[in-house]
């Protein structure tokens, strides 16, 4: 009985934290269900909102709940301004180019918070970082509660967006037709700089977050780049759906992983994961064939 219990916490702790990794990969399926770009630079992204989360909180004392929104607001205009001015400039060239770009920008702002905030672990101490909801007998840590429905809110926001606001509509338009887009007289760069924005304030919000639970240094940028693309492709490239979905699956498995193996085997566990999924759906659970 206390084995049961143990793996059900564990797999709700998992669950939890898996809305907030679904978050962080909507960011990136965004970009690329729209722009065909692979951003390479996404785990650097979600580093550098964590640091601006853990400096609003020392600095100003702001809880990074409450920072998420002006945080996500920074990333939206930082990858609005670098899609106008750099990657539209490779929408159409060959995939390698557009991969050495996304990684030469990712070495940059890697580089950046290291010189900036140095190589050592920061995060923050908020007043409830210790306390737990009581659900029965159940312990939820209030920090993944709080990070799991902040989450959930702004994927919500996400999906109305997309299915319910003219501008929202336009993209989706832009990224089934391209030259249809063109010919009715859409401002398709226009467009893929707000999609790019979009997917910046997605990982920026999923940075703000997940400092309440880890600390930040900069080299913890590639485990969440590797960490986004895993959620991805199991979910399916493009796809909003998949991203949730990968994201909680992944979320869930390195919870069960660390409870019945070892927390340090939790990554072997997704990438199982992920190999297990290809083999029998190579384009993503919710992924299109073509």
């Amino acid at each position: 009985m206390d084995f049961a219990f143990d793996l059900l916490q564990s797999a709700i702790k998992g669950l939890l934290t898996g809305m907030v990794y679904s978050l962080m990969a909507l960011g990136l399926t965004v970009i690329f269900g729209v722009m065909r770009v692979v951003n390479f630079a996404h785990g650097e992204m979600m580093v550098v909102a964590m640091y601006l989360t853990v400096f609003a909180f020392a600095v100003l004392g702001v809880d990074p709940l409450l920072a998420l929104i002006p945080i996500a607001g920074i990333l939206f205009l930082f990858g609005y301004a670098l899609q106008r001015t750099v990657v539209n400039r490779f929408i159409n060239v060959p995939e390698h180019m557009q991969f050495i770009l996304m990684l030469a920008i990712a070495i940059v702002l890697v580089n950046a918070c290291l010189l900036i905030a140095g190589p050592d672990a920061q995060g923050v101490q908020l007043d409830y970082s210790l306390d737990s909801f009581e659900i029965g007998p159940l312990l939820l840590d209030k920090v993944r509660v709080y990070a799991a429905i902040g989450s959930l809110a702004i994927a919500f926001l996400l999906f109305l967006f997309f299915n319910r606001t003219r501008t929202g509509k336009a993209i989706r338009a832009a990224a089934d037709n391209y030259t249809g887009a063109l010919v009715v007289g859409l401002d398709v760069k226009r467009l893929y700089a707000i999609t790019f924005g979009i997917g910046a304030a997605c990982v920026g919000a999923a940075g703000a977050l997940t400092v309440m639970l880890v600390q930040v240094q900069p080299f913890l940028s590639v485990e969440y780049t590797l960490l986004a693309f895993t959620i991805v492709i199991i979910g399916g490239l493009g796809s909003l759906r998949g991203a949730i979905a990968g994201g909680l699956l992944i979320g869930i498995s390195e919870a069960v992983a660390g409870f019945l193996l070892d927390p340090s085997l939790k990554s072997v566990f997704s990438f199982g994961l992920l190999i297990l999924v290809l083999l029998v759906r190579p384009q993503g659970l919710f992924g299109r064939t073509t």
